[in-house]
């Protein structure tokens, strides 16, 4: 509610009709370009998540990762409900053609992933960081900037140990969910976290392939820099790649459903920091919001329909094996399951 009050007062503040023309002035192949690269970006990603969990399949791995952004980008939920919702598209049944994909394994996939993409961003932050003070040195944002760095670093050795003998964790919150809110799931998540953190451990036990899905995972923060570029040129704002890659380290943003208010304010003071028109800062950002709803709605409804086809294999299945249980004595084969017979 309060990044939707911020939108609402940035846009009375510069002018709606001023965002609008920004926005309108990069084109429709302008547009078309820059979703075109942010779905390469998005295959980068893919392609480093499959270097951290290689069993899983690279194909799966990029649908799973366009529902995990279209969740987080067009959905009222956090990083977690992304998450959340990542983990069910990485599961999936098994086929002639692929193996069965079960929760544990695809709860310990997403922890991975996301573990590696912020390793990857602290390189990142740290590379904005430099050309910030290369181009500024005096900046008052180099401090909090190199402060927020190292809660994150200490905050990811943290993550990355509890990952280590996360059972325990696991199971103390599987318990207050079975009290408060998953009663029905319970039973199955407790049966299935031993699992998880096998997953886990075998997972870190390649440490060359986490290694390396960090490194991919910095390339895509570079290549998002760089999407960022070419939004400002196509706005015609001349800007550096450098410039970009700076401030990219305004636009990172946790615990904030679609990033409201603050992708706004970060785009602003970029444009602030570099000398450019707020009216243009803007318009990138709702150039962004517009990519995020041409990939994540249509993303979404494909995930929908695959969940209803799922939803409707599975129901089929339950009542022909209903269909063929055989009648017990004493009972009519017609009965129905829910009404036992009186005597015959």
């Amino acid at each position: 509610m309060l990044g939707l009050v911020l939108i609402t007062g940035f846009t009375a503040w510069l002018g709606a009709g001023a965002e609008l023309h920004a926005m309108l002035s990069a084109g429709w192949p302008g547009f078309a370009a820059l979703v075109a690269a942010q779905l390469v970006t998005d295959l980068l990603l893919a392609c480093a998540w499959c270097l951290a969990c290689p069993g899983l399949g690279l194909g799966r791995l990029y649908r799973a990762r366009l529902v995990r952004e279209a969740a987080t980008t067009c959905l009222p939920f956090s990083q977690v409900g992304g998450i959340l919702i990542a983990v069910r598209a990485t599961c999936a049944a098994a086929t002639a053609h692929r193996r069965a994909v079960l929760w544990p394994e695809a709860a310990a996939a997403n922890v991975v992933d996301i573990t590696t993409e912020v390793l990857g961003q602290i390189l990142f932050v740290l590379l904005g960081l430099l050309f910030l003070l290369d181009h500024h040195p005096g900046s008052s944002l180099a401090g909090p900037v190199a402060l927020g760095m190292a809660l994150m670093g200490a905050a990811m050795a943290a993550f990355i140990w509890v990952q280590r003998s996360a059972s325990g964790v696991f199971r103390r919150v599987t318990g207050l969910l079975g009290h408060h809110i998953a009663g029905q799931w319970s039973g199955a998540m407790r049966s299935g976290i031993d699992t998880l953190q096998e997953r886990l451990n075998r997972l870190y036990e390649q440490p060359g392939r986490i290694a390396a899905a960090s490194l991919v995972h910095l390339l895509a923060w570079l290549a998002g820099a760089a999407w960022v570029w070419l939004a400002y040129r196509l706005l015609g704002a001349p800007i550096r790649v450098g410039e970009a890659v700076a401030g990219g380290i305004l636009s990172v943003s946790f615990l904030v459903p679609a990033a409201l208010g603050v992708q706004e304010a970060a785009y602003v003071a970029l444009g602030s920091l570099f000398g450019l028109d707020p009216h243009v800062s803007f318009g990138l950002s709702l150039l962004r919001r517009g990519r995020d709803l041409a990939i994540g709605i249509p993303v979404l409804l494909v995930w929908q329909a695959t969940e209803l086809r799922r939803l409707r294999r599975h129901l089929s299945r339950n009542a022909g094996l209903g269909q063929l249980a055989p009648a017990g004595p004493g009972r009519h084969a017609t009965a129905s399951p829910h009404v036992t017979p009186g005597p015959s």
